[in-house]
């Protein structure tokens, strides 16, 4: 049962939700336009925010549920196997299975775990990120701050435990995955929030 729930948290958080919206709004391969990410940002740069919006909570749900759920399913209930799960659908947000293994940075799939295992933290990386893409206009330096954050949180609420060690890991993942962004933010090319790539699209 276990195994099953590991494979149905992959593939849950492997649904390609930005990929079916464009293709569904708009009847374009999201991949081709803008940044080539399948996240809410790059939905919003390409397709604008009423498309956008339902990506963003999709792609937080996709990491609520495996988290918040499946421990309740498995018989096991333990907080290592809700930590498993949670990744498993970040692992398939980022290589998702449908779509050539080509995903987002799971920042948003990210969020949905931590809303599940460490809602104060959650609530306090979203209120930082907030922030920061409203004094700089980035999401990039908003998200990398708030995954800085969280572990920071976590562990000042919880103390060093699994969720402390997840959060780093994630903090980890995102900083790296990130790592173009940061070079533009250092030569001053990022693109800021609000500011929709000038693309036509059917």
């Amino acid at each position: 049962m276990t195994v099953v729930l590991l494979i149905g948290a992959y593939l849950l958080g492997a649904i390609p939700t930005s990929y079916v919206v464009a293709r569904i709004s708009h009847g374009i391969d999201l991949r081709e336009h803008g940044s080539g990410n399948l996240g809410a940002t790059n939905t919003y740069r390409v397709l604008g925010w009423k498309a956008a919006l339902p990506v963003f909570l999709f792609d937080i749900g996709k990491g609520w549920a495996p988290a918040a759920l499946f421990p309740l399913w498995d018989g096991r209930g333990s907080p290592y196997w809700a930590l498993a799960y949670g990744a498993a659908a970040i692992v398939g947000h980022v290589y998702s299975v449908f779509v050539r293994f080509r995903g987002g940075k799971g920042v948003a799939t990210s969020a949905g775990v931590l809303l599940a295992l460490a809602p104060l933290a959650m609530v306090t990386g979203l209120l930082v990120w907030g922030l920061v893409l409203y004094l700089s206009g980035y999401v990039s330096l908003g998200s990398i701050t708030a995954a800085i954050i969280v572990p920071a949180v976590v562990a000042l609420q919880q103390g060093i435990g699994p969720v402390f060690w997840l959060c780093l890991a994630l903090a980890t993942f995102i900083v790296w995955a990130h790592r173009s962004n940061i070079e533009r933010l250092r030569a001053g090319t990022e693109n800021r929030f609000g500011r929709r790539r000038q693309e036509t699209t059917p």
